[in-house]
């Protein structure tokens, strides 16, 4: 599974994490939506096409900037067995929360249209994160600062 936390480097280096951490989300979902049903189901779809459609622009903005581009692994390891609907949300949570990590540590190294993208990121993965947590049932529903470590 993504690290909680990205290392520092220059410009280029936090969005290469945060291109690991959607790569490791896009993942996830592939086992997150096998133990959902009905509409949340639909919402782990769509999730995973988010995450797809931000993979596929860092790609193309680190390969047009001359970045390295990381590459995308076989398989990731899973903090716990997802065995049932509970777990699944549970890990539609923590994907969320560990993503909006990485495009927060990103933030403070990009400016501009990356800075406003990496906010943008950084939203989303926070207004999943509370739609898992409201459909999991878990309270509070919302973090105070979304992306940074509890």
């Amino acid at each position: 599974m993504i690290p909680r936390t990205a290392p520092t480097g220059g410009p280029a280096q936090p969005l290469a994490d945060a291109l690991t951490a959607e790569y490791a989300a896009i993942w996830a979902y592939g086992v997150i939506g096998v133990h959902l049903a009905d509409a949340a189901r639909t919402a782990a779809r769509t999730a995973e096409a988010a995450h797809r459609a931000r993979r596929d622009a860092l790609i193309l903005q680190l390969s047009a900037g001359g970045g390295q581009v990381p590459a995308d692994r076989a398989g990731y390891a899973l903090p716990y067995a997802v065995t049932d609907r509970a777990s699944a949300l549970k890990l539609a949570v923590e994907i969320e929360e560990r993503t909006a990590g990485h495009w927060r540590a990103a933030l403070p190294h990009t400016t501009g249209a990356d800075r406003n993208r990496a906010l943008a990121a950084l939203t989303d993965c926070a207004l999943r994160a509370t739609r898992w947590r409201r459909t999991a049932g878990v309270t509070p529903i919302t973090v105070p600062f979304p992306g940074r470590p509890v």
